[in-house]
């Protein structure tokens, strides 16, 4: 009689054990499953200054074919800096936002036509009611394949442009990548009431509206 107790709960025991180490699996697959998605060398990498990055962040979110938005800094020469260093304007860096595209959904040529209808290309450190370094327009680019596209992108503009102004746009090699705070992450989600009236005051729209009518 005893034995046959000590059998049923050694039973009752394994299978307990076999089904937590099955949801842990299953668990762990799918806390797993996403970062391996983004992480795949299916995907590829631009970055783009173009002003204040939650407006950058807002308007390439909106491109078919981005998988994931993170505003930062690059260019600079301080390591790991803050917002508030940026800022300022000592940091030497841009504000910018990283994009991570499927490039057989969005092409690097597409986004590169979505940053240059988003931005104003003619003013030098500034976009918009932002002014200072950190506000410059560049395109950072990855690789030799980016920078003649970036390169291509900008000769065509230039001769098919709506406007008379030359086009001042930087493009250079990136540079390490620093990911913002996070409240600065989606900014225009987490706080929308804020982010259109600081969007409309800053007057951006209105002023991409005169360079490019209706930004096709």
């Amino acid at each position: 009689m005893h034995m046959l107790i000590i059998t049923k709960r050694y039973k009752i025991a394994i299978l307990s054990l076999a089904l937590t180490l099955l949801a842990f699996g299953l668990a762990y697959a799918q806390k797993k499953e996403p970062d391996m998605m983004t992480s795949s060398d299916h995907y590829q990498v631009a970055t783009f200054a173009g002003g204040c990055y939650w407006c950058t962040e807002s308007d390439f979110d909106k491109v078919a074919g981005v998988v994931k938005t993170v505003s930062g800094f690059m260019g600079g020469h301080v390591k790991n800096p803050s917002y508030k260093q940026v800022s300022a304007g000592g940091s030497g860096h841009a504000e910018v936002v990283q994009v991570t595209f499927d490039p057989q959904k969005a092409s690097y040529e597409q986004l590169l036509k979505v940053y240059w209808h988003n931005i104003d290309p003619t003013v030098r450190n500034q976009q918009f009611c932002d002014k200072g370094h950190q506000y410059r327009s560049v395109i950072f680019y990855a690789n030799e394949q980016q920078h003649r596209l970036a390169e291509q992108s900008r000769q065509e503009l230039e001769s098919t442009k709506p406007f008379s102004a030359p086009i001042v746009t930087e493009i250079i090699p990136a540079t390490p990548f620093y990911a913002a705070e996070e409240y600065h992450q989606d900014y225009y989600k987490k706080n929308p009431l804020r982010y259109k009236f600081y969007r409309y005051s800053c007057g951006r729209d209105q002023r991409l509206q005169e360079l490019w009518g209706d930004k096709g």
